[in-house]
């Protein structure tokens, strides 16, 4: 008989928080009571109380890895979608290239995607990044999809163990943003099966014993 899926406290907004610990991310406290602020799973790790939203477009965090996407051009800089509630400026001082004034569209064109990190973010939640640190490229071919911001931990899982276990079964190369852009590049097949995989775990998030099923499914090679 297939083991019952345990499944995580889901609290509302609003909602009162009865567990001990301090309030973290996610919590607001009223008259000395917490409450959550989202729709999200209750998490409570080193003596803090932490609501992550169930869904949402993502907010930045300085020094935060990001998959974007080029969406425009200008002399001296390109504009880049990385989920968020605006776009990012990547200025030509950002980038690994000696790029001339007007000469942007030679190294990145609209619809490339890169990985970059975010160098800043300001109290009205703009965004800059950068890609002048080692490992920070352009992503070249592959396959991208998305998820839930709130839902990248459980897809690197502790000490990324979910994915490298994605990446040994099936040989594809896969950077996760924190911004909930995953880029997937192998075989054809490699590149379904990380799919399915993904869509597995974003959708039993909330969920215990996860990692065992995810396990199962790269085994069994099939749905």
């Amino acid at each position: 008989m297939e083991e019952k899926k345990r499944v995580r406290d889901i609290v509302v907004p609003g909602e009162e928080i009865r567990v001990e610990g301090k309030p973290g991310r996610g919590v607001f406290v009223e008259n000395g009571k917490m409450y959550s602020a989202y729709l999200g799973i209750l998490d409570v790790r080193a003596g803090y109380v932490n609501v992550i939203p169930l869904s949402g477009c993502y907010i930045p965090k300085k020094g935060d890895k990001v998959i974007g996407k080029i969406v425009d051009l200008a002399p001296m800089n390109w504009v880049v979608d990385i989920n968020a509630p605006y776009y990012a400026p990547l200025h030509v001082n950002d980038v690994p290239w000696r790029v001339e004034f007007g000469d942007t569209g030679r190294f990145l064109s609209i619809g490339d995607v890169i990985l970059a990190k975010v160098s800043n973010v300001n109290e009205l939640g703009q965004v800059w990044i950068t890609m002048k640190e080692p490992g920070l490229r352009k992503l070249e071919g592959g396959h991208i999809i998305k998820i839930a911001p709130s839902k990248v931990p459980r897809v690197i899982g502790k000490g990324g163990s979910m994915i490298q276990m994605l990446k040994d079964y099936t040989n594809c190369r896969i950077y996760v943003g924190q911004n909930g852009m995953i880029w997937i590049s192998g075989s054809p097949d490699g590149i379904i099966t990380v799919i399915k995989a993904i869509r597995m775990i974003e959708n039993e998030a909330h969920t215990y014993g996860l990692t065992d099923r995810i396990k199962e499914f790269l085994e069994r090679g099939e749905e």
